[in-house]
């Protein structure tokens, strides 16, 4: 079993130098690299366990899962786990992490957890989406440090999290995705325009922490041009937006102009593409 959980301050430092320090890597896109760096790391490379580090900082004192809610949640699934971890260049340090589980079935963990909270069965969720037999990549986790949350770093942060996510699974030739979102997550990646869509027409529920959480379905396939049609209706080009824009007077415009950059962003690759790699 991993200790990844349970990884040591210095022992993260010095597996996110050694990889930051050691020779150059193809980025996705040739570009000028900037402060922020998401590696795709499968189970078993170093930095998988840096990204499982991640997890359990941010949920723990966030819903109470602790290092064993964690092995005991995700131990079943470490093996089919993936990690995007976000390096900050200057500091030497984690700043986020997504956990990516890949299967068939109830070999993920959202399909396998959902039947207990939504009352359909296993099948009934697969045939509801067109799933059966096909591969699924489960949106498992986000985590971004406090101190990289906020307006300067945030959005960085976040968006490349979601633009790798969308990039490394249309490389795959994965269709299918799954995901469990709380009610405020649910509400930043509908504005940004991913169509979610409640699985097997389910309603929210209670899960690990989380009063309001939705287990979701959506097609990867659909990412990068659903956010690029919610950018240009954000600004005003196209049809009606998706979402609730948050905030009250002046507030509100700007928020609406955010959302619409974040889109376009995500969508294209821009200034994210030159700071994915793949880990080796």
């Amino acid at each position: 079993m991993s200790v990844g959980y349970r990884l040591s301050a210095a022992d993260i430092a010095v597996t996110c130098r050694a990889f930051l320090d050691g020779p150059p890597r193809q980025p996705l896109r040739p570009g000028r690299p900037g402060r922020f760096l998401t590696v795709i790391a499968a189970d078993g490379h170093p930095l998988a366990d840096v990204g499982r580090a991640v997890e359990r900082t941010v949920f723990e004192p966030a819903f109470g899962n602790n290092a064993d809610v964690m092995t005991s949640e995700y131990g079943p699934y470490e093996d089919r786990s993936r990690f995007f971890v976000v390096l900050d260049r200057q500091t030497g340090l984690p700043a986020g992490t997504t956990r990516v589980i890949a299967g068939t079935g109830d070999e993920v963990k959202t399909i396998a957890d959902a039947p207990g909270h939504i009352g359909r069965s296993v099948e009934e969720i697969l045939d509801a989406h067109g799933m059966r037999g096909q591969t699924i990549w489960d949106f498992a986790t986000v985590a971004v440090l406090p101190q990289y949350r906020g307006r300067r770093y945030g959005l960085t942060v976040s968006s490349l999290l979601y633009r790798t996510f969308a990039v490394a699974g249309t490389r795959a030739g994965v269709e299918h995705a799954v995901v469990m979102l709380d009610v405020r997550a649910h509400r930043n990646m509908t504005l940004i325009g991913n169509r979610l869509y409640p699985l097997a027409g389910s309603a929210p529920f209670a899960y690990l922490g989380s009063a309001d959480t939705r287990a979701l379905y959506a097609r990867i396939p659909d990412f990068v041009p659903d956010m690029t049609r919610q950018a240009a209706a954000l600004l005003g080009f196209g049809g009606r937006h998706a979402g609730r824009i948050p905030g009250q007077g002046w507030r509100k415009p700007l928020a609406r102009l955010v959302a619409a950059r974040v889109a376009h962003r995500i969508a294209t690759g821009r200034t994210l593409d030159e700071n994915i790699v793949y880990a080796t």
